[in-house]
């Protein structure tokens, strides 16, 4: 079926035909929009598209979807207390976040502090300039009036174990004739 006149060219008639295969190429939009199932050279594409602010293709395939993934309920509370800490779960830390009214003594008004553990990632990750990302952000998300300090914490797990090895050992007695 066509929809040309029937006083087409055949250039028209060629382009009507060459545009008609194009419905024929699979697009599984679905699967573009969703950051689990994004194909990983698609996925700046898809944080372009949410807006996230800032982005590194230095950064671990887990991190990109988790930012990816998390875009639209931080810019929907940017702001909040709540934004900044999905800001730091989306790459991989866990954060402690003080208000300068929940301070003993109160702090100064309208700051707050932070205390960032980046230790749920990869280790090679938790660089000097993951950390400064992870500011920038964390500055591009808290409310405009507000300032912060901001702390790395460390955490470390040890344990001792203790080893038992078993020797068998073979007995004789010997019998001496005087």
């Amino acid at each position: 079926m066509t929809l040309l006149p029937a006083n087409a060219t055949p250039f028209e008639r060629a382009i009507e035909a060459s545009v008609a295969r194009i419905s024929d190429v699979p697009v599984p939009l679905r699967q573009l929009v969703n950051p689990d199932t994004c194909p990983p050279d698609q996925l700046p594409f898809l944080a372009w598209a949410l807006s996230i602010d800032t982005w590194d293709s230095g950064w671990p395939e887990a991190i990109k979807r988790a930012r990816v993934r998390s875009a639209i309920s931080i810019q929907r509370r940017k702001g909040t207390a709540a934004s900044l800490r999905d800001v730091v779960t989306s790459f991989g830390g866990a954060v402690a976040v003080r208000e300068w009214w929940q301070m003993n003594p109160p702090g100064p008004a309208h700051t707050f502090s932070l205390v960032v553990s980046l230790d749920g990632i990869v280790r090679p990750e938790a660089t000097a300039a993951y950390a400064d990302a992870v500011i920038s952000e964390v500055a591009r998300t808290k409310p405009v009036r507000s300032h912060f300090t901001f702390s790395q914490a460390l955490s470390a797990a040890g344990a001792i174990g203790t080893v038992a090895a078993a020797r068998p050992a073979i007995h004789a007695r010997l019998m001496l004739a005087a």
